[in-house]
């Protein structure tokens, strides 16, 4: 008898670990991610990275999907560059292994590679593109967990400009088609409300040191709000050195002007006080997923995520693997079927996530955000 029990105990010892070796031996699903891992926005594509992770660390930790499969991430850089975006979709779209691409930070990198997406039937979720246009193309492919441009032009208008009583607006940007595509929706909505006067639109060059002529021009205009559409590292020394000239306008950014960067080049002298029409930033969710997601990102890494687009890169990830895992498959026109028609307010990181017929995300919200005296970031209540 005690020989008996003694196989029997062989036999389940066997048996756990032929099953725990046969869970190790599944293959992983692997998902791509595209981004600005080095260049002028390499802060933005550090951030991501680092989200995605912990979301599929979070995924992972709870068995994976497809019966314990592991979710891996191919990491791929498109330097913030069209060019270089449309060849880091290249890449990854010829790795057969990788089923889906989270891509990418900057609508005018995003198009090109989501052309590229389209072209070899490739699901691609976009976490950091806002420019209208871009889910107006009829594509079958291409998803984007962040708002777009039009939402915040309008909140501009309509919100921020009564917010602050201003009678006199100048709005800059920097012609790229993120900049030049919020900063047309701004005029547009500000021209219908009728609400102030419109006293200067124009671009600067993206990428120069000094910016004195143009604010120069914006100085004569004596505006109250100053809106600037396009990216951080301009946003910095433009703040810095309109302040230097005179100009005292309230100065408000777009949803790419204003981060961690921002206040290291701008110094927190000239950043405190700032404002920007924002999504909404993790430190302000309390659901279940993001309470989840903000212990483990800030045991890997000291602290939150000072960008909202990083994060949506997160939660493109987790809509990827609930679609794949509730699918039972990693073909795109199924898993593109799910998102588009089966997925409605899927608790992820950022609250509830559902997609339309173009592939926009159902229900994104603005705020208005200040530059406190410590660095920190607070919602503006009107």
């Amino acid at each position: 008898m005690k020989r008996i029990k003694n196989i029997f105990i062989l036999l389940v010892i066997v048996t756990l670990c032929l099953s725990v070796n046969a869970l190790a031996q599944k293959d992983p699903v692997v998902i791509g991610l595209q981004g600005p891992l080095t260049g002028s926005a390499a802060v933005e594509g550090e951030m991501a990275k680092q989200c995605v992770e912990t979301a599929a660390l979070m995924v992972n930790e709870k068995g994976g999907i497809l019966d314990g499969r592991m979710i891996e991430i191919e990491l791929v850089d498109d330097a913030a560059q069209p060019k270089s975006g449309a060849l880091a979709a290249m890449k990854l779209v010829s790795m057969k292994e990788v089923v889906a691409a989270i891509a990418t930070y900057g609508s005018s990198v995003t198009q090109p590679a989501s052309d590229i997406y389209e072209k070899f039937n490739k699901v691609n979720i976009a976490y950091g593109a806002t420019v209208t246009e871009l889910s107006e193309r009829g594509l079958d492919y291409f998803f984007r967990t962040c708002g777009r441009t039009d939402t915040q032009g309008m909140f501009f208008a309509e919100e921020v400009v009564p917010y602050f009583e201003a009678e006199r607006v100048a709005i800059m940007h920097d012609n790229t088609s993120f900049a030049l595509g919020l900063a047309e929706e701004a005029k547009k909505f500000l021209l219908e409300a009728g609400t102030a006067e419109l006293v200067y639109f124009d671009a600067i060059t993206p990428g120069e040191s000094d910016y004195t002529v143009p604010l120069t021009k914006l100085r004569e205009t004596n505006p109250d709000l100053f809106y600037f559409t396009g990216y951080f590292s301009e946003a910095a020394l433009i703040i810095r050195q309109a302040r230097e000239i005179g100009i005292d306008a309230v100065f408000v950014g777009g949803d790419a002007a204003i981060n961690e960067d921002f206040i290291r080049i701008a110094g927190l002298e000239y950043a405190s006080g700032c404002y920007m029409t924002q999504e909404a930033l993790i430190e302000y969710f309390t659901n279940p997923e993001a309470m989840e997601f903000k212990e483990k990102y800030q045991e890997a890494y000291g602290s939150l995520p000072s960008s909202p687009w990083s994060v949506y890169a997160g939660d493109a990830l987790m809509v990827l693997a609930e679609a794949i895992d509730k699918t039972g498959s990693t073909d795109s026109d199924v898993i593109a079927d799910y998102l588009k028609n089966e997925m409605e307010e899927f608790p992820s990181i950022t609250g509830s996530i559902g997609f339309d017929e173009k592939g926009d995300r159902v229900g994104t919200g603005i705020n208005l955000y200040v530059v406190n005296d410590d660095g920190s970031y607070s919602i503006v209540e009107r």
